[in-house]
């Protein structure tokens, strides 16, 4: 399930600016190492936080404690208002993935999501999303970004490449390279078993 939701109104009335960029597992598959991926807009937990809580509060619960790698996080605050009610907020620094938020309801369970960084280009961020979110994967937060940085590289050199092509006489009409992230997405299409 992908989902761009705008979070409810917060406590002094005001609608916050952009929506969540969140993307889950189908409802129902089995439990893996990701639950899916959360692209914030900034490094800031204490205005990221409360929207990506209250929009995971009718989906997964009340979400009570979140935790996050104080690596990539320049402040983490001890806690944050979301609708309502206060999410404690904590940090492990060597016991949990740099690159993985986890979230704690309770009576319900525990959901880790990759942060996709605030930086990365849209169309790197689109793979990672759609990866830590296919219920046949079993890769770390880390190794996903890891792959995703592999692909970048990947459309960089095929752009030079074109560029050069182009440069001594080549024509985009003709033949043109392909994407790295679209051979992904086709390669991974092409791996998913057929319904019976």
């Amino acid at each position: 399930m992908t989902a761009t939701v705008s979070p409810p109104t917060t406590s002094e009335d005001r609608r916050p600016t952009s929506p969540v960029r969140l993307s889950l597992v189908p409802a129902g598959s089995a439990p893996l190492l990701l639950d899916g991926a959360w692209w914030p807009r900034s490094r800031d937990l204490t205005a990221e936080l409360p929207a990506l809580a209250s929009v995971l509060d009718p989906l997964w619960g009340r979400i009570t404690r979140i935790t996050v790698n104080p690596a990539q996080w320049p402040v983490v605050p001890r806690k944050v208002p979301v609708a309502g009610h206060v999410v404690k907020v904590g940090w492990f620094r060597f016991e949990q993935d740099e690159h993985e938020l986890l979230l704690l309801s309770y009576h319900v369970g525990r959901w880790n999501l990759l942060v996709v960084p605030p930086q990365t280009p849209p169309a790197a961020a689109a793979w990672l999303m759609a990866a830590a979110s296919d219920p046949r994967r079993t890769a770390t937060a880390s190794s996903l970004l890891a792959d995703a940085a592999r692909l970048t590289v990947t459309a960089e050199a095929d752009r030079t490449r074109e560029a050069v092509w182009e440069s001594e006489g080549g024509h985009g009409a003709g033949a043109s390279v392909t994407s790295p992230w679209l051979r992904v997405a086709v390669a991974t299409a092409r791996d998913r078993p057929e319904r019976v």
